[in-house]
């Protein structure tokens, strides 16, 4: 049963990714516009997929994060209350507070709930150039192990990620790309990884700004925690003692909604597409940004 799943979800990527390129093809000759007043912020994997703009924003997240099955928790979900905030000191140069707020875990097997980590720093752009719709930003930040170990954080000695995030435009249509690594001060307690995000949108109208995201993890070296082949994505380290190697990667799907000039409202829901699925059965999550 959980082969023909496998199968489903799959079959379900590969539609949803040719329609997104049906769509790039049909609107990458669009004459183009403003690029950045109808660019989206990433909805997905807020920790680590950076907006390539840079803005004065405040950015409140609920995630509802289920639990695959199979992992042995007996199903269950975690939910995620945060809010990111960034400051543009310069039209390049951005202070970036990226993790933080509280988490409950709710499972059969384990119920708590405590802090998360809180992840800050730096992103510059580097290149910006509006004429042909293109921006490289790149930027640093350190995740300090503040959290509460009832919900699997506060392990360690802290975790850098040296990132690039970089858009292109074309007209109403635009492509999102990061890449960067996780890289502990402990590499015993947390796992060093690689993580990169895609994501390809399409304004169709101010209120109505569909996405397709991919996002994925490779562990590059193993901890020593747990005897398990998978990490934690995007919210957890843990340090996995079997997980050299393996890449986790899920899909998402979603829109966003310009409320007005400076409100956005953002809404994704993510699955797995890749073995092993780990601590991810699939996830909804919410945003506004408020920008100022």
């Amino acid at each position: 049963m959980q082969k023909h799943a496998s199968w489903g979800r799959t079959g379900i990527a590969a539609a949803v990714i040719a329609t997104g390129a049906s769509v790039a093809l049909n609107v990458i000759s669009a004459s183009a516009g403003d690029w950045k007043s109808e660019a989206i912020s990433p909805v997905t994997n807020p920790v680590f997929f950076e907006d390539p703009q840079v803005n004065s924003e405040i950015r409140p997240i609920f995630a509802w994060h289920g639990i695959d099955k199979d992992l042995g928790l007996g199903g269950g979900n975690a939910q995620l209350y945060a809010i990111q905030a960034r400051w543009a000191v310069t039209d390049r140069l951005a202070i970036i507070a990226v993790k933080d707020g509280y988490m409950n875990i709710d499972t059969p097997a384990y119920k708590n709930g405590g802090w998360a980590d809180l992840s800050a720093g730096l992103k510059y752009a580097l290149i910006d150039d509006k004429e042909n719709e293109f921006i490289v930003t790149p930027g640093l930040t350190f995740e300090f192990p503040t959290g509460n170990s009832r919900v699997l954080q506060g392990n360690g000695d802290g975790t850098w990620n040296p990132f690039v995030s970089v858009g292109k435009g074309f007209g109403k249509l635009r492509f999102l790309a990061n890449i960067g690594g996780i890289i502990p001060n402990d590499g015993g307690e947390e796992t060093t990884q690689l993580h990169y995000s895609a994501q390809i949108d399409y304004t169709t109208c101010q209120y109505f700004v569909p996405f397709v995201a991919w996002n994925a993890f490779t562990v590059l070296s193993e901890g020593d925690g747990p005897a398990v082949n998978f990490e934690g994505f995007d919210l957890f380290n843990l340090g996995a003692s079997k997980a050299s190697g393996q890449t986790q990667s899920v899909l998402g799907v979603g829109f966003r909604s310009r409320l007005t000039q400076r409100i956005d409202l953002g809404f994704a829901y993510e699955f797995p597409i890749s073995e092993p699925e780990g601590l991810f059965g699939d996830r909804y999550t919410v945003d506004f940004i408020v920008r100022f």
